[in-house]
């Protein structure tokens, strides 16, 4: 409710403002714009304070399909999210054009805290280079923290005659060509990491693509193909078996999994860093105290003994980051995948 009044000659005037059941008396003479405008803004902060995020559920859109890790992550970690924001999470598999489903619709949602993205790393960092998006990951989103990273592992068939890794190198340059590695499709995580391995050690090997890693740890088995960057978790029971050869993770420490095994980095390639992660990403523009109290609760999380457990059991382990450090690790990744997919003339399927 607005009432003024007439004051003779100073032309005084009386404002009520009735908001929220409070009732605020202006009196001036005159009211000057910017004190009345101020003064309004103060009556509404009570109605945003009444409102704290989170007020209701929170949706969590995962690019792939029920199953992956990235889905696996989101079921682990999101019953604790709940419990530290006190609303529900609700996970919400959008696969499809891999990935770039479930990112544009996170990048083009309201900027509110409640449309939420389970970013994976190569959607975010390979995508940009393979598609025309209809989004800017550097423009669209804001980073709120990473959650968990996973290396790979570079192993042969049993019967490829190296043993570590200087022999294996060596053995390429013998028979430039001759050995064929699998991936599990064009522009995976295992193609790229092959094709960077490839450039750094001046390797030439043949690359065959499956549908999927299963497929293309199969075919590693059966001697179809003889290398193969796979999963650190799914593979080391079969070289324990005997049946593959271990020479080295992707990362730059050790695999909590396989620590016997030396890093690829430590092994005459400094710097050599290649894994999967995982991570939390809103639309840009959301609000920093909406991103900052997602983030305190996604690092108490993962910090959790279940959690910790849950996640060593998927090969994955703990890592957080600040917004910025995610930022900056986006941008770089982004320019290294940028240059191995256009030396090795990668082209979407």
């Amino acid at each position: 409710m607005v009432t003024g009044k007439a004051n003779g000659r100073q032309g005084g005037s009386a404002l009520l403002v009735s908001r929220h059941q409070y009732l605020v008396t202006i009196i001036s003479s005159p009211v000057p714009r910017h004190l009345f405008c101020l003064l309004l803004a103060l009556v509404a902060l009570p109605a945003q304070g009444a409102d704290p995020y989170p007020s209701r559920p929170v949706r969590l859109l995962v690019p792939f399909a029920p199953g992956g890790g990235a889905d696996t992550l989101a079921r682990i970690v999101t019953p604790k999210l709940h419990d530290g924001l006190g609303q529900a999470w609700v996970v919400d598999n959008r696969g499809g054009a891999a990935g770039n489903l479930a990112a544009e619709t996170v990048a083009k949602a309201a900027p509110d805290g409640y449309t939420v993205f389970m970013g994976f790393g190569t959607v975010l960092t390979v995508n940009p280079s393979l598609y025309k998006l209809p989004y800017s990951v550097e423009k669209d989103f804001q980073p709120v923290t990473l959650l968990a990273t996973a290396q790979y592992i570079l192993v042969l068939n049993a019967s490829v005659p190296a043993s570590n890794l200087k022999e294996f190198i060596a053995l390429a340059k013998q028979k430039p060509g001759a050995l064929n590695y699998a991936s599990a499709g064009v522009g995976s995580p295992l193609h790229l990491a092959a094709e960077l391995f490839k450039k750094r050690a001046g390797i030439a090997m043949a690359h065959i693509a499956y549908k999927g890693g299963g497929p293309a740890a199969a075919s590693v088995l059966a001697g179809e193909t003889q290398v193969l960057f796979g999963s650190v978790a799914s593979s080391m029971p079969h070289v324990k078996a005997g049946r593959l050869k271990a020479l080295a993770t992707t990362g730059t420490k050790r695999s909590k999994v396989a620590p016997d095994l030396p890093t690829i980095a430590e092994s005459g390639f400094p710097g050599f860093d290649v894994s999967s992660w995982y991570a939390l990403l809103v639309p840009a523009k959301t609000p920093m105290t909406v991103v900052n109290k997602m983030r305190d609760a996604a690092v108490k999380a993962v910090a959790l003994p279940d959690v910790l457990s849950a996640m060593s059991r998927q090969g994955l382990e703990a890592e957080t980051s600040t917004p910025r450090e995610l930022s900056a690790r986006i941008r770089s990744e982004t320019a290294v995948w940028a240059g191995v997919i256009k030396d090795a003339g990668i082209k979407a399927e």
